[in-house]
């Protein structure tokens, strides 16, 4: 464990420049106005020193360590950082223990930053409710994975969840050029050129990471040869030497997620469904078979009856991927989805079973009609399973009679809409209602 020690006379050599550029204020941090503007809440209770148990949700670069670094500058009481990476329950316990005491004898508080939370497992969570539900501790994780699915319930309940949006192209422009400005911290001291292009290629390529904007502008300004006048000339091809684009992230909250995005998409937009499905797929490595199962599944959940051939269409994507495999059956499966999301939809198929699921819990039991019984057996008739009428004897291939168990009579579970083919369906219906 340790405390935080970034004061503005802390020691800087060997530390990274997005380290020594750090902001040590609520007026020096970089975006977040959202939770941080003038007047809002996180922003008053930093200032009065009044910050509750806590929980700094978002991506990597974003600010959320950095937001810690503010409020331990802030706070009269104690602030112990660990690493949910090498953290035990041990160290937990060592600084509750120590929170105890000092809140004991000095009337002190002790806040725990706890950064990568969803490295620590739900045993080593629970070892801190107690201190957080006493207040002996007072709780800030930090995590850049949906907290919903890595933070214990008790211990999410007891925290208020802040959500870090991502920093944009704009906010690495702005710490870039502090940084070339500042000649204790940052690279003022040298004699740089940077041109315009690389500054701004360097904030693209970065994707709203602030610390690897200013990390890679370093290794630029350290690595490039000065000129015969001292200076250094930051160019194009030297920001392009110096970052490269970032491995794309593909955690399970985040295929959820994006699994979820696809389905959502097959209701309404070819365009994105065609677009996750690929990314996914081709930049996260993530498995065609998952897409091809969930749109079968939208094949029956959002299209049915409407269009039945979308379930052909799917199913032989499966078939094609299974045959020939990635990426030749690229083709097939996309060619599924776009006529997926272009097929009318409905969700009658849904709704039915929803009803009937709904009628079967109803009833206690469900007795088959008499007519409806096996009678193919000899003796079938002195038991009374008789009377059933073969349909296509009559008019239109229908005849009136009880399908439904007698405590289920006149119940209706499917319900056609107007969409593509359920149209004919729908008709069909309202004129077996009609004889009936």
């Amino acid at each position: 464990m340790d405390l935080f020690s970034y004061g503005q006379d802390s020691d800087s050599s060997g530390r990274l420049l997005a380290d020594r550029m750090r902001p040590l204020s609520l007026d020096e941090y970089i975006g977040q106005e959202a939770i941080l503007g003038p007047g809002k809440l996180l922003r008053r209770a930093i200032e009065a020193d009044q910050v509750s148990s806590i929980l700094l949700y978002g991506p990597p670069g974003c600010g959320k360590t950095t937001l810690a670094h503010i409020i331990s500058n802030h706070t009269k009481g104690e602030f112990i950082r660990l690493n949910a990476v090498d953290a035990s329950v041990k160290d937990v316990r060592e600084v509750i223990q120590k929170a105890q005491s000092d809140k004991s004898f000095y009337g002190t508080k002790t806040i725990l930053f706890l950064d990568e939370v969803h490295r620590f497992n739900s045993s080593r969570q629970d070892a801190l409710l107690p201190a957080v539900e006493k207040g002996t501790i007072t709780f800030i994780g930090a995590t850049t994975e949906n907290p919903f699915h890595y933070v214990n319930g008790a211990l999410l309940s007891r925290s208020t969840l802040f959500q870090l949006e991502p920093l944009t192209k704009e906010h690495s422009l702005i710490a870039m050029n502090r940084a070339l400005k500042d000649n204790d911290k940052g690279l003022g001291f040298m004699n740089l050129e940077v041109d315009d292009e690389a500054l701004v290629h360097i904030a693209t390529m970065a994707n709203g990471d602030i610390r690897r904007a200013l990390n890679a502008l370093e290794l630029a300004a350290l690595t490039t040869p000065p000129r015969s006048d001292g200076s250094v000339h930051i160019t194009m091809e030297v920001a392009e030497e110096s970052i490269r684009r970032p491995l794309v992230k593909a955690d399970e909250s985040t295929q959820y997620d994006i699994l979820s995005a696809f389905h959502k998409s097959i209701r309404g937009s070819s365009d994105a469904a065609l677009f996750w499905f690929l990314y996914a797929v081709e930049k996260l490595g993530m498995d065609p078979m998952t897409f091809i199962r969930r749109l079968i599944a939208a094949s029956s959940e959002d299209i049915g009856l409407a269009n039945p051939q979308a379930m052909v269409q799917a199913v032989s994507a499966l078939e094609a991927y299974r045959n020939n495999g990635w990426p030749e059956a690229r083709l097939n499966i996309s060619q599924a989805i776009l006529f997926a999301v272009e097929s009318p939809k409905s969700n009658a198929v849904v709704m039915a079973i929803s009803k009937a699921m709904s009628a079967m819990d109803d009833v206690k039991s469900a007795e088959v009609p008499l007519h409806l019984r096996d009678g193919h057996y000899k003796g079938a008739e002195k038991l009374g399973h008789v009377g059933y009428e073969y349909p296509h004897n009559f008019p239109g291939h229908y005849v009136k009679q009880d399908y439904l168990p007698a405590n289920l009579a006149n119940k209706t579970f499917y319900e056609a809409t107007e969409q593509g083919n359920e149209a004919k369906i729908k008709h069909n219906q309202e004129l077996r209602r009609s004889k009936d």
